[in-house]
Parts: C-alpha cells; structure tokens; sequence
C-alpha cells in the first residue's frame, strides 16, 4: 500500500468546453461545475492536504463558502446535467463536512480511504489492561439485574457501576489523548515530504496508520463499556 502525502488531482478536460483542469469545483475556463474525480478524498473537496489536525474554524469558513456557491438554487437555469451535478455535489459536500469536522471520523475516513481501517469484528476483544476491569464490570452488571429483578436494594452496585463509569471514562480521555498524538505525529510525515518534495515517509504513514486504526478499535471497545454502564444505569 502506498500513501501519498496529498491527495493527487488528475487533470481532465471539461465536459462543456473541454479545457484541461485540474481538480476544483468548477471549470476555470467556462465557469461550469464540475464532476468530483473519481476517488478524490474528502479532504480533495475542500482543497486541502489530508491533515488530521485541521482548524475546524477554517473548514467550516470553507463549508460556508462551498455551500453558497454549489446551493442548487444557482443552476436552476443550467441544463439537467449540470443541475444534477449541482446536487450531487451538495449532497457529498454535506457528507463531506460532517466526516471532517470532527477528529474521531477523520481519522476513521482517513484510514478508511486508505485501505487501512480494519475493525476488531464482530466480537471485539478486551484490551489486555482491562480484562479485570471487564470482568469486574460483568459481575457487577449480573449483581445489578439480579437485584433488581429480585427487588434488592442497589444502591451499592450502582455506586460500583458509577465508579466504573467514572474509571472507563477516563481510559476513553486517555486513548483520545493518544490518537491525538499520532494525528499530530502523521501531520508532521506529510509536511517533511511536502518540504522535500518525497515520499520517503511512506513506510513511517503505514506503520503509524496500522497504529491509529489499533488505537481506534480500543477506543471503540472502551466507548462501548461506557455506553453499556450509562444504559444500566438509566434503567432505575
């Protein structure tokens, strides 16, 4: 698998008057919107590098932008093509902008556009620091509905599963804090090959792209305990 630093825009004629372009929204010649090239990234549509640690302001300046001059209420006059082209393009620039606007799902999409997102399955393992946590957790979980069903008293177990909460919470903050730290890392690959005009930090993107998706599927199992213990607890 090789991993560009940018994504690469391919030049093609225009459809309406068959001057070469080069990526972008509209043609520069003739000013008509344009078909999005065939596997261009998210990150293509808003014109920018793919950049984990975007400025979420700028990008939503840009969305703002885009939105306003791709709204298919500007080519109510233009043939059918073009106006389905203007919806398309309104629907993806949507899809787009929820995607990047936050840090969890662009790094998802990245390693997704890559070739590189590879779930845990259907049936996730524990992460190895917190098989006793888990099943501590388990236990308590089991305590809890017995109790219940029983009508015991629970105030005790819910005082565990609060705590529990509590603890997962913070292994949520800890592993967002470590993805964060490989998005800043990948940012700063991809700005030394710009700077070189290489690509010799490819083998350095893999191997950091097979850890983020790591990180993401331990993030996923720990934001799964949480969701599991906020659930039981809203059923008193």
């Amino acid at each position: 698998m090789s991993v560009k630093p940018q994504t690469a825009q391919v030049s093609a004629p225009c459809w309406s008057c068959q001057a070469e372009v080069h990526g972008g929204h509209f043609c520069p010649s003739c000013g008509r919107i344009l078909p999005l090239a065939e596997g261009a990234s998210y990150f293509a549509f808003f014109e920018l590098p793919s950049r984990l640690l975007l400025d979420e302001s700028a990008l939503e300046q840009k969305f703002l932008q885009l939105s306003w001059k791709l709204h298919p209420d500007n080519f109510v006059r233009a043939d059918e093509f073009e106006r389905g082209l203007s919806l398309d393009r309104a629907s993806q620039l949507n899809d787009a902008y929820r995607t990047l606007c936050e840090p969890i799902t662009r790094v998802e999409y990245l390693l997704a556009h890559e070739g590189a997102r590879k779930t845990g399955g259907a049936k996730q393992q524990a992460p190895p620091e917190l098989l006793e946590e888990v099943f501590e957790l388990n236990e308590s979980l089991d305590e809890l509905r017995t109790a219940r069903a029983e009508n015991d008293q629970t105030a005790e177990l819910r005082q565990r599963l609060v705590a529990a909460q509590s603890n997962f919470q913070e292994n949520l903050n800890e592993v967002d804090a470590e993805l964060k730290q490989a998005a800043a890392e990948w940012d700063e690959l991809l700005e030394t090959d710009a700077a070189t005009g290489s690509d010799a930090g490819a083998m350095s993107r893999e191997a950091l792209m097979k850890r983020m998706n790591e990180i993401l599927n331990r993030r996923s199992y720990i934001r799964n305990l949480v969701n599991i213990v906020q659930n039981e607890l809203a059923q008193d």
